[in-house]
């Protein structure tokens, strides 16, 4: 694994099924919306649950005219759906399971030995390129108010 993605690099550009099916590509919110991108290990577990389930409770903050959140785990689309629905997240999880891990991979924060992202976050900017990132650890929930900061000093 190289090191993660970080500031002032040109974010990746990726396309993932998200949990309807739909397409959804960085590339799509270039000039519209600066991107909180968020990876997580796998759905259905208690930390990604309850972090998932902060961005939810707070969801205006980071989904609206500026900011799109989105969350990319290896899990299939269809443990995606059943997720959303369970928890009423009616933001975008994004299926990075074929090829296994790829999008993850090209930011740095795919751990080999679990075959899962590691908790990476992504702050980038209309122009795509990333101004904040942060990557924790498996067992550790990240704090939302650390993205809401960065946001605003975009």
């Amino acid at each position: 694994m190289s090191g993660p993605a970080g500031p002032g690099s040109q974010a990746p550009d990726f396309a993932l099924r998200d949990q309807h099916g739909q397409a959804v590509s960085l590339s799509g919110f270039r000039g519209r919306r600066h991107v909180l991108l968020v990876f997580y290990p796998f759905a259905f577990t208690g930390v990604c649950t309850g972090e998932l389930g902060a961005l939810r409770d707070r969801r205006a903050e980071f989904v609206n005219e500026d900011v799109q959140l989105l969350a990319v785990s290896s899990d299939s689309m269809f443990s995606l759906r059943v997720f959303a629905d369970q928890e009423g997240f009616d933001f975008p999880l994004l299926s990075d399971f074929w090829p296994h891990g790829e999008v993850s991979r090209s930011y740095g924060v795919f751990d080999d030995e679990k075959g899962c992202a590691r908790r990476g976050t992504f702050v980038i900017d209309k122009e795509g390129q990333i101004r904040w990132a942060a990557v924790g650890e498996f067992a550790e929930a990240r704090d939302p108010n650390d993205y809401v900061t960065a946001l605003k000093a975009l």
